[in-house]
């Protein structure tokens, strides 16, 4: 039988736009993902985050539901436009009272909150004036981050600056998937660099606001990248360098990869980088966020057949690679979740390890970590997916072994709480443990969170 350290956090996340719904109340602003899902076409099956889960009024019912769970966190973010309508100006007091008073329910129930700056929901007006590739979006959200550390920083116990910018800076902006749905290369390797300094901006503000003892974090979605063959290589640090060293590289080092620049030399010649930029973006930092889904595959081009795009993040109208136009995604084998992610648990091993070495000394976190599959309700009410459960107990093992290897990985956030949201596949996706009935909200606890609240009661996964 596998077991944790008694110190190792066990929580949950979820994130405000796919969970709170309430988007037009108590004066909280339109967000770009407001625009994207109310534009027909552009989510499946005509879904919004109108209601999402109406985590927003039921509150008081979900952090119960994370008691009995028995979680020592719980990851959230907080919806800048619900705080801040406009992305500038003073707060709207009913917005951060909803955070406050989740903030206060963690904390009576000795949950640790562990609140995430950004989740993807930029105010629409920001976005109006340029968005991400406009770099006074990185002033503007390092004033928000200041605010909200004046509010909550007593009270938090970690704060993430951004979620996944890579997903904000490449699906937002080059491929079109997610919002603001723009496709402009150029500028979205403009909203990378300005997502990496107003991190860095963010965590000097929270420095100067929050309590001495929280945490200070960001979460990547970096990719496991593995080549076909020897002869891969050269795709594989192509894409290494877009989708993970373009944020670790600044943020950790101080600098971009050359590679980098000079691979994307053709679209962009990297003059929205300033003096002093990259050296502001590198801050130190308590622990690193890792979400982790599943590895990517590539292979070189070599232009004798159709090239292969599965590369997991959907079919846009352009493609998220950057300059990685001789570069194949390809296909890899099964199981699947639903969302087409092939299950393997061993790129999570070996990222966490290449982490470990190539950044010796920073402890590391699993914020995202979970899969979305086809549940059905048995006749008895009960939810039995065993494949979820089987899928953790997969990660789990795999955190361990890492951790046996050197590791510094100090928790793991199962996601997601509960069905939500899931960006431009609306509703159709379900990761939650906790299944959520569109009709009545009803939550219904799968049998994934009975045997989550086993592992997080004995720190052990059942054999």
């Amino acid at each position: 039988m596998t077991t944790f350290p008694e110190t190792f956090l066990w929580g949950t996340a979820t994130a405000a736009y796919q969970v709170e719904g309430a988007w037009n109340e108590d004066g909280r602003g339109p967000s770009i993902w407001d625009t994207f899902s109310h534009t027909p076409g552009l989510v499946a099956g005509g879904d919004t985050g109108d209601d999402a889960c109406d985590h927003y009024h039921r509150l008081e019912e979900d952090l119960d539901i994370l008691a009995a769970l028995g979680v020592g966190a719980y990851r959230f973010s907080i919806s800048w436009p619900r705080v801040q309508p406009g992305g500038s100006g003073p707060v709207n007091a009913p917005g951060l009272d909803f955070y406050s008073r989740l903030v206060d329910g963690l904390l009576a129930r000795d949950i640790a909150p562990v609140a995430t700056l950004y989740h993807w929901d930029l105010p629409q007006e920001l976005e109006d004036a340029g968005g991400w590739p406009h770099r006074d979006t990185a002033r503007r959200f390092a004033e928000y981050a200041r605010l909200m550390g004046d509010a909550l920083g007593d009270r938090v116990h970690t704060w993430i600056t951004l979620n996944e910018p890579w997903c904000s800076g490449y699906l937002g902006y080059a491929s079109g998937v997610h919002a603001p749905a723009r496709t402009e290369p150029a500028a979205a390797l403009a909203a990378v660099h300005h997502l990496n300094l107003g991190h860095g901006l963010a965590v000097q503000a929270l420095r100067t606001t929050a309590a001495a003892a929280a945490q200070m974090s960001v979460t990547l979605n970096l990719h496991h990248v593995r080549g076909v063959s020897e002869r891969d290589a050269d795709a594989v640090r192509r894409a290494d360098a877009l989708a993970n060293r373009a944020f670790l590289g600044p943020m950790l080092e101080g600098a971009y990869p050359r590679d980098l620049v000079a691979d994307t030399a053709s679209v962009t010649d990297w003059s929205f980088v300033r003096d002093g930029d990259e050296a502001a973006a590198c801050q130190p930092l308590d622990v690193l966020g890792v979400n982790y889904y599943n590895p990517t595959l590539v292979r070189q081009w070599d232009g004798s057949a159709q090239r292969e795009t599965a590369d997991g993040h959907q079919d846009g109208a352009a493609s998220p690679w950057i300059a990685c136009e001789n570069v194949e995604f390809v296909r890899q084998p099964g199981p699947y979740t639903e969302m087409g992610w092939n299950i393997d648990e061993t790129g999570l091993t070996e990222l966490l390890l290449r982490l470990h070495h190539d950044h010796p000394g920073l402890p590391l976190m699993i914020t995202e970590n979970g899969a979305a599959f086809a549940d059905v309700v048995d006749a008895d009410g009960r939810v039995r997916d065993e494949r979820r459960v089987d899928y953790l107990r997969r990660h789990l093992t795999a955190v361990t072994e890492a951790m046996a290897a050197g590791a510094d990985v100090r928790g793991y956030f199962v996601w997601s709480l509960m069905d939500n949201f899931e960006w431009a596949h609306g509703y159709a996706k379900r990761f939650g443990i906790v299944r959520v009935d569109r009709d009545t909200m009803e939550r219904t606890w799968k049998d994934s969170a009975h045997w989550y609240r086993e592992v997080v009661a004995t720190g052990k996964l059942p054999s």
